[in-house]
C-alpha cells in the first residue's frame, strides 16, 4: 500500500472530532495547525464541525505529518491513543455506553466498527472469560504502521476503561512490529512486555467479573435509539457511487443466487479483468462488495423465520459452518446469538 490515495479509500471514513483530537495532539507537542494539516485538504472550518466526516487518506496524511515531526519520541502513538475516549467516536461511542453489559457492548462495537476505526481493521470477540482483539495492519502503509497500531491498542484500553470504570488485566499481547529500542511505553500500557515480531497483533484481556456486570450508563431505550442511528449512518456511508454502486445494486437485487464476477462483467459488456481494474481504481474489490451485500442481506434474513440452512443458501454459502464463521466476523456473534439480540432490541 505505497499510496494512501489509491489503496486506503476502501477504509471507513472517520469522524471529525477524532481527527481534531490528533491535531490538538500535534499542537500540544509544539507543531502549528498548518503543519499538522499540510496536504490533507482539511480546513479549520470543516474540522470544527462536530458532524464532519474525514476521508481515510486525509487522516493518513495528518498522521504522516505527526510521525514526520514527532516520530522520534518513544510511544508517540500510544500517547495519542490514550487521549481517545469512547465519546470521541460520536454515536458509536454512546451506543456502547448505553449497552446493558460489556458483553453486549463488544457485540455492538463489532456490528458497527466501521463507524469507529478507519485503520487498522480491528476485530474483537469474547472467548470464555476473555476479550480477544486482533488488529490487522497488513494494508496500513509501513511508514505510519507503528503509530496506527500503537494508537489502536491504547484507544481500545481507554474505551474499555470508560465502559467499566476499570483497566482489564492483559494476559497476553503479541505485536507484528520489531522490538523498539525503548519498550517502556508498551510495558506501561499492557503491564507486561509484548511479544514483538509475532505473526499477528493480538491482545487478550481477562474480563472475568465484568462481562455480564451492568454498565453504569446502561439504558435499553438509549441503546435502541443509538443503534438505529448507527444503522442509518452506516447505510448512508456504504452507499457507493460509480461502478461499485451499480454492482452492489445488482447483487442486492438477487438474493439467493448472487452472480459471480464473470457474469456481472458480461452484463456490463466488459471483461472480468477490466472490471477488476476499475473496481481497484475505486478503492474496492469484488470480494469486498460481496461481503458488504452478504452482511446486509444477512441482517434482513436473520430477522425472518428462515432456518440457518436457508439463510446460508440464500447468501451463497455451500456450508452452514462457513456462514456461521462469516456472521461471527461481521457481528461478533453466532447467527443464533445475533437473532436473540435482534429479538431483544439490542
Amino acid at each position: 500500500m505505497p499510496q494512501a490515495s489509491s489503496q486506503s479509500s476502501h477504509f471507513p471514513r472517520h469522524n471529525g472530532p477524532g481527527v481534531q483530537l490528533l491535531v490538538q495532539f500535534g499542537l500540544d507537542h509544539g507543531l502549528t495547525g498548518d503543519r499538522c494539516l499540510a496536504g490533507t485538504g482539511i480546513d479549520w472550518q470543516r474540522l470544527s464541525d462536530p458532524g464532519a466526516v474525514v476521508e481515510a487518506q486525509q487522516e493518513l496524511r495528518l498522521i504522516r505529518n505527526l510521525v514526520a515531526a514527532l516520530g522520534h519520541l518513544p510511544g508517540i502513538g500510544i500517547d495519542a491513543g490514550l487521549r481517545y475516549r469512547v465519546t470521541t467516536y460520536g454515536i458509536w461511542g454512546f451506543a456502547l455506553l448505553s449497552c446493558a453489559t460489556l458483553r453486549h457492548a463488544v457485540a455492538m462495537a463489532v456490528r458497527y466498527v466501521d463507524l469507529s476505526y478507519p485503520f487498522p481493521r480491528i476485530h474483537t470477540e469474547v472467548q470464555g472469560d476473555s476479550i480477544v482483539s486482533t488488529l490487522d495492519d497488513r494494508n496500513v502503509p509501513e511508514d505510519v504502521r507503528t503509530f496506527i497500531v500503537d494508537r489502536g491498542c491504547a484507544s481500545m484500553a481507554s474505551i474499555t476503561r470508560d465502559l467499566v470504570q476499570a483497566n482489564l488485566p492483559v494476559t497476553s499481547v503479541s505485536l507484528r512490529m520489531a522490538e523498539p529500542s525503548d519498550v517502556r511505553p508498551y510495558e506501561a500500557l499492557f503491564g507486561m512486555t509484548p511479544e514483538f515480531g509475532a505473526g499477528e497483533n493480538r491482545i487478550v484481556k481477562d474480563a472475568s467479573g465484568y462481562l455480564d456486570r451492568p454498565l453504569p450508563g446502561a439504558s435499553e431505550d438509549v441503546a435502541r435509539q443509538c443503534e438505529a442511528q448507527c444503522q442509518a449512518i452506516l447505510a448512508q456511508r456504504r452507499a457507493r457511487d460509480g461502478l461499485a454502486g451499480r454492482l452492489r445494486d445488482r447483487l442486492v437485487a438477487r438474493p439467493g443466487h448472487l452472480p459471480d464476477m464473470e457474469t456481472l462483467a458480461d452484463e456490463l459488456h466488459m471483461t472480468s479483468r477490466t472490471l477488476r481494474r476499475r473496481l481497484a481504481e475505486e478503492g474496492t474489490t469484488f470480494r469486498q462488495l460481496q461481503e458488504e451485500v452478504r452482511e446486509t442481506l444477512a441482517d434482513e434474513l436473520l430477522a425472518t423465520g428462515l432456518t440457518l440452512e436457508q439463510v446460508a443458501e440464500a447468501l451463497g454459502y455451500g456450508e452452514v459452518s462457513n456462514f456461521i464463521r462469516a456472521c461471527r466476523r461481521w457481528k461478533g456473534a453466532t447467527p443464533h446469538q445475533y437473532r436473540r439480540q435482534l429479538r431483544e432490541g439490542r
